[in-house]
């Protein structure tokens, strides 16, 4: 598509706008993963909070994370319509207007905060509140097009909802729920930049400073490793909390090992290997990145749902 297209598509509206087109502007697999780990949040935070009460905190923060993503879309059309793995979101194909989803985008900023001091209470709302900003300004606005470490620094916004859901349970925070916190930090550059190797052509195009774009191949795969590392760390430090115990020091080992063994073999592999196989064992590494988040939470909310750990599991804190 032209950006005489785009622009025109723009100017003219989008009746054609179908129900998909606003799904697809909220990033639902992006949504998923949030409502996930913030689910985690509540369960092992406790609290006793009512089942509809958890449904409507859960929903609240989903509502956010749909927003965040709108907003994203919003700003990001210009770079979105030069990548083949973006120009066919809602607003670069012309689907949505870019003013429709900015308003679309507000409003549920605007929602999904206040029906969470609602439904929950002012500290989950206003962490929900500083998530949103800091992933639709920080991050896209700001950090994306400047630096290189721009996911570094943004992936904070990504693993701030097991905290949200702590607040929302508890109206606390905890170390607990800044260990969760650190553990999704350190996954983020190694899940992205992951996607950023074999999207490399993209992001170059675009204009985008990714890892691999501004520092090279080589040094974009061994801090994948290095990050990885740090992440497999934090998840075995996760098993031994209030909120860890059997099931999640299991799920980390077997994890932990999958991802590290994915990341290494990264690691050793050229550019020209690489590309001679259509990175295909970066685009392994992400997805067992994926299923290593999903995994390790998983087995925290186990923890939480079977009584929590025994009484003589060692606990770091």
């Amino acid at each position: 598509m032209s950006a005489e297209t785009f622009s025109a598509g723009a100017l003219a509206g989008s009746p054609e706008a179908s129900l998909r087109d606003w799904w697809r502007l909220l990033k639902p697999r992006v949504m998923s993963l949030v409502i996930f780990t913030a689910l985690v949040g509540m369960i092992a935070a406790g609290g006793g909070a009512h089942p509809v009460e958890v449904f409507a905190a859960v929903l609240c923060i989903a509502v956010g994370a749909g927003a965040s993503g709108a907003l994203n879309q919003w700003y990001d059309a210009d770079i979105d319509r030069l990548m083949k793995r973006t120009r066919g979101r809602p607003v670069p194909s012309g689907a949505v207007e870019p003013g429709e989803a900015l308003g679309f985008g507000l409003g549920l900023s605007l929602l999904s905060v206040a029906m969470l001091a609602v439904f929950a209470n002012p500290l989950a709302a206003a962490l929900l509140a500083f998530t949103i900003f800091f992933y639709a300004v920080v991050y896209t606005m700001w950090l994306k097009r400047l630096t290189p470490q721009n996911i570094v620094i943004g992936g904070a916004a990504g693993a701030l909802p097991p905290v949200v859901g702590w607040a929302a349970a508890t109206g606390t925070v905890s170390w607990e729920a800044g260990l969760m916190f650190l553990v999704i930090f350190l996954w983020t550059p190694p899940h992205f930049w992951a996607l950023a190797l074999f999207a490399h052509d993209d992001y170059r195009d675009a204009g985008v400073p990714m890892m691999p774009v501004t520092a090279g191949e080589a040094s974009t795969r061994r801090q994948i490793f290095g990050y990885t590392v740090a992440t497999a760390l934090s998840g075995w430090a996760l098993a031994f909390t209030s909120v860890g115990g059997p099931a999640t020091l299991v799920a980390a080992t077997f994890l932990n090992l999958a991802f590290l063994r994915h990341a290494l073999r990264a690691r050793g592999r050229s550019q020209a290997e690489a590309t001679a196989d259509r990175y295909r064992a970066e685009k392994r590494l992400f997805g067992v990145s994926i299923a290593y988040l999903f995994g390790l939470f998983g087995a925290v909310a186990v923890d939480a749902l079977i009584g929590g750990a025994p009484v003589w599991w060692p606990r770091l804190f």
